[in-house]
């Protein structure tokens, strides 16, 4: 995919398939960084930040099929429903403070994170959508803004819960895959793997029932998901799924839950792993794109009106 000579966004592409060549590829050419690939997610009591460790034993006893409920209702978009309007940039403003607890690979503002996100997959010639995307994927952290420190929310304190914003997620309402999930150990906290409804293999799903009927831990992924399309935007199906299951780890990184998939996931789940490519190794602390961020906004701001994502939205 190429842009043209004045910078102007390239056709969306959403009719590619994920067989393309020039969508597969070395994840090395992605790197900004000498990071060693054993260095990225190292998921240890002994090894990552205290802050992490806390993070998904947090996660882990928190997050339960009563949980996700309870966060569906709060941030329901039905019938008009919504929480605050704002544009896109006035949501990038909120977050510029925001840091991720649950991530071991960057302690710098999510708003840095977009960027050599979205820049990172603009500089591989993918389509504009898929760029776009880049720049909106963490984009539903912006819950914090109405959370709390019980609900997991607490975006403001520095030290604050965040468990039901960020972290890898799994799904709730059947047992927690040991091998695919980080921090195992911490499981048998979970009150619903005490629960005989939740506790088993297929809990309450259906075998093959698919992807999208799955209840993963409530976080950004599920809420910016549920926005966009209440939003109405253009973006097409395989960019939505990227943001709705990126953070969905033991689902297309480990291998979990090909029981609960149909066959149409399997191609879902390539598109998932080429955008994890560029979510997980452009992530480096000295590639601080802030400094440019007046001169990369143009070519965003019309990738926004493109896919229907410019003036006042429903948060």
């Amino acid at each position: 995919m190429q842009f043209s000579k004045n910078n102007e966004p390239a056709e969306s592409g959403a009719n590619l398939s994920i067989a393309d060549p020039k969508l597969n590829g070395d994840h090395e050419g992605i790197k900004t960084n000498n990071k060693a690939d054993e260095d990225f997610r190292v998921y240890k009591q002994e090894e990552s930040p205290s802050r992490v460790v806390e993070h998904y034993r947090d996660m882990r006893r928190y997050q339960t099929v009563e949980f996700y409920k309870k966060m569906e209702k709060k941030y329901d978009f039905s019938n008009g429903k919504y929480r605050r309007l704002m544009t896109i940039e006035e949501a990038f403003a909120e977050l510029e403070n925001y840091v991720d607890a649950s991530d071991p690979d960057l302690d710098l503002p999510n708003m840095l994170h977009l960027l050599q996100t979205a820049e990172g997959i603009r500089r591989a010639g993918h389509p504009d959508w898929l760029q776009l995307t880049g720049l909106l994927h963490d984009m539903g952290k912006i819950m914090f803004l109405w959370g709390t420190g019980e609900d997991g929310q607490d975006g403001y304190n520095p030290t604050g819960k965040q468990w039901a914003l960020g972290g890898d997620t799994f799904v709730v309402g059947c047992s927690i895959p040991r091998e695919a999930v980080v921090f195992p150990e911490f499981n048998s906290l979970n009150p619903d793997m005490s629960d005989p409804r939740y506790n088993t293999k297929y809990g309450i799903y259906d075998q093959h029932c698919g992807i999208d009927n799955l209840m993963f831990a409530w976080g950004h992924d599920e809420y910016m998901y549920r926005m966009l399309v209440a939003n109405d935007t253009t973006i097409p199906q395989e960019g939505l799924d990227m943001i709705r299951y990126h953070s969905a780890y033991p689902w297309h990184d480990k291998g979990a839950y090909k029981h609960l998939m149909k066959p149409e996931d399997e191609e879902r789940i390539q598109w998932v792993q080429l955008f994890n490519r560029f979510d997980l190794y452009t992530k480096d602390g000295d590639n601080d794109l802030r400094c440019s961020q007046e001169s990369l906004l143009p070519y965003y701001r019309k990738l926004l009106q493109k896919y229907n994502l410019d003036g006042k939205l429903k948060w």
